[in-house]
C-alpha cells in the first residue's frame, strides 16, 4: 500500500481486507451479471484478486468486456463499490502464493489444477461507508429512539469516502 497512503486510502485498504466475499459483476452483452465470489486477496486499494475457473461464463465475459464492479457488505454497517477492470492471470507462481485450501471444492487438483485461474481487478474508482462501530451503535439507537417516538431517525453520519487510482498518495 505504500507508506504515503492518505487516510481515506489507508481506511478503504482495511475495509476491503476485513472482507471475504464480493458480489462481482461482469457484462454479458448489454446485461450485467453478478456473483457472489471469494476474495482471494486484497493489494493496497487498487487490486482485487479473485479465483476462477479459466472456463467458466464469468471468464469469457472478461475476454469479451473486462469492465467489472465489485460490491462488499458486511453484518457491522460496512459497504464498499468499486469498479475498474479484470484481467484472467494463470501465472502459476501468484495461484500458489494466493491458494486457499477451501478452493479445493472448485478445483479437485488444488493448486496444481489447471482450470485453476485468477482475476485481477484493478480498481478505478472505490466509494465506502463505514457505520460500523462506535457509530453503528449510535445508529441503532437512533433508529430504536426514532421506532418508539413514531418520528423519524435522526441520521448518523458515519465514514464515507472516495478513491480513485488517479488520486495521489
Amino acid at each position: 500500500m505504500g507508506e504515503r497512503a492518505t487516510p481515506t486510502k489507508k481506511h478503504l485498504h482495511e475495509l476491503l481486507e476485513a472482507f471475504d466475499t464480493a458480489m462481482f459483476v461482469t457484462r454479458h452483452g448489454e446485461e450485467l451479471h453478478a456473483r457472489p465470489m471469494a476474495v482471494a486477496a486484497v493489494e493496497g486499494t487498487n487490486c482485487v484478486w479473485l479465483a476462477t475457473s479459466i472456463d467458466s461464463p464469468k471468464a469469457a465475459e472478461l475476454r469479451r468486456d473486462a469492465r467489472v464492479s465489485a460490491t462488499f457488505q458486511s453484518e457491522t454497517g460496512r459497504y464498499v463499490a468499486l469498479s475498474g477492470s479484470a484481467e484472467l492471470v494463470t501465472d502459476r507462481a501468484k495461484v500458489d502464493a494466493l491458494w486457499k485450501e477451501a478452493w479445493r471444492a472448485w478445483f479437485p487438483k488444488g493448486k496444481d489444477d489447471p482450470s485453476l485461474a485468477l482475476i485481477r481487478v484493478s480498481v478505478d474508482d472505490a466509494e465506502f461507508w463505514d457505520d460500523g462501530g462506535a457509530t453503528g451503535a449510535r445508529h441503532a439507537f437512533e433508529k430504536v429512539k426514532a421506532f418508539a417516538s413514531r418520528e423519524r431517525a435522526a441520521p448518523v453520519i458515519g465514514e464515507h469516502g472516495r478513491v480513485k487510482s488517479s488520486d495521489p498518495g
